[in-house]
């Protein structure tokens, strides 16, 4: 990859959401919004090499995309009014790209109001503000990309046509909004702990500190919500061990076999300081959440020295706490873990098996399965689950340590 191209990547990554969130303020419009921004990368790829990548990309691609929009808004002409508003816009000062990193929070509000179905809410997002691509958001929600297509594309239409406002809900309406929000963050922030895309780097700093960014930002919002503290938690813990999970070699390294000492003991310090809040608010009587519960997961693992020094008791009873709030087959399958781990992998796969017709297009069931099987001592069934698990795996780190475990089989 030549220079130029490196920066048009690495713009797209920084600028994105704060180029979409920009010209959402401006034009009050989400499909200009993102149709002029993806306008001005794509121009960005034809006159970057010739003139040479600008000082201030983010600024440049700003002041491109104002003018895509404004160019769109007048080829349309279809209202006086739009005209005189591109006109205006055309002729004020260029936005200074430092002032908008909070519209990226009201972008975020506005993609998830409630007049959206959850999973719309939280597809929308992913592609304006995390600037996610179709087929990656298609992979976290485990279904099609010309129904996901289909799905933003009504999104953005039923936000025009109900005008949703675009701004940050005010104190009161704040918790009944949250949770989406939440939902959102988080599924930006895995897509950046383990990207989805062949094409991607496995890991994406850029989504992850994004994600804690604003997870920061609503929790500034809201410092008394138990889900928020435990949902920054737990994105701190996890990050935590970012740096240890991917080898020299590109390839990912597991749980047991990171170097602790390699881990963020400033997050992790972090991360255990907003769980020891919540079970101290547990105590008094205020039953945690998922996120909450989760983040205590995390803290039993980030408090371990060593992986055998891991709770696994606590760990299981945890997993037994979150099954009764969110009774998912992703929580029953990372359960199964800590039960191998107390009752042995033979237990462990008779509960991972009931989980088939719910999980067979999910890679990490396979990989789970082939983990357990080849415990067990079953060398071909072992190897027929990696290779179901690196035929469905996209993270391209992932993929190289399962090919290394099935080839490690006799």
């Amino acid at each position: 990859m030549s220079d130029v191209e490196e920066a048009v990547t690495r713009a797209h990554q920084g600028e994105w959401a704060r180029v979409v969130a920009a010209l959402t303020r401006r034009f009050g419009d989400l499909d200009i919004a993102e149709e002029a921004a993806a306008e001005a990368f794509a121009t960005a790829v034809e006159r970057w090499p010739a003139d040479g990548t600008p000082p201030n990309p983010g600024a440049w691609l700003t002041t491109t995309a104002n003018r895509k929009a404004i160019d769109r808004i007048r080829r349309e002409n279809k209202r006086d009014d739009k005209h005189k508003e591109a006109q205006m816009t055309y002729d004020g000062p260029p936005e200074p790209v430092g002032a908008i990193d909070d519209d990226r929070l009201r972008l975020i509000f506005t993609c998830c109001h409630p007049a959206l179905a959850m999973q719309t809410r939280v597809a929308l997002t992913l592609r304006m503000v995390g600037g996610l691509t179709v087929p990656e958001i298609a992979r976290a929600f485990l279904v099609a990309e010309t129904a996901l297509e289909r799905r933003i594309t009504r999104a953005k239409a039923k936000i025009k046509a109900a005008r949703i406002p675009y701004r940050v809900p005010s104190a009161e309406d704040l918790p009944a909004r949250v949770s989406g929000v939440l939902a959102v963050l988080y599924l930006v922030f895995n897509e950046g702990y383990l990207a989805t895309g062949p094409d991607t780097d496995p890991l994406r700093h850029d989504l992850t500190a994004e994600a804690i960014r604003l997870t920061r930002l609503i929790r500034a919002l809201m410092p008394g919500d138990g889900e928020v503290a435990g949902l920054l938690a737990l994105m701190l813990l996890t990050d935590a061990r970012r740096t240890a999970r991917i080898s020299a070699g590109g390839e990912l390294v597991p749980l047991d076999e990171q170097d602790r000492g390699a881990w963020d003991t400033g997050l992790i310090a972090e991360g255990h300081g907003l769980v020891r809040e919540r079970l101290a608010a547990a105590a008094a009587g205020v039953a945690p959440g998922r996120y909450q519960i989760l983040a205590a997961i995390n803290a039993v693992h980030t408090s371990a020295r060593d992986i055998r020094d891991t709770d696994w008791s606590q760990v299981l009873a945890l997993y037994d706490q979150l099954a009764r709030l969110d009774p998912s087959p992703i929580i029953a399958l990372n359960r199964s873990i800590a039960v191998a781990e107390l009752d042995g992998p033979r237990v462990a796969l008779a509960a991972v098996d009931r989980l088939e017709d719910e999980l067979a297009g999910y890679h990490a069931y396979h990989a789970t399965r082939a983990d357990l099987l080849r415990r067990q001592g079953h060398s071909r069934q072992s190897r027929a689950a990696y290779d179901r698990a690196i035929e469905l795996a996209g993270n391209t780190a992932e993929t190289a340590y399962l090919t290394r475990r099935r080839d490690q089989l006799r």
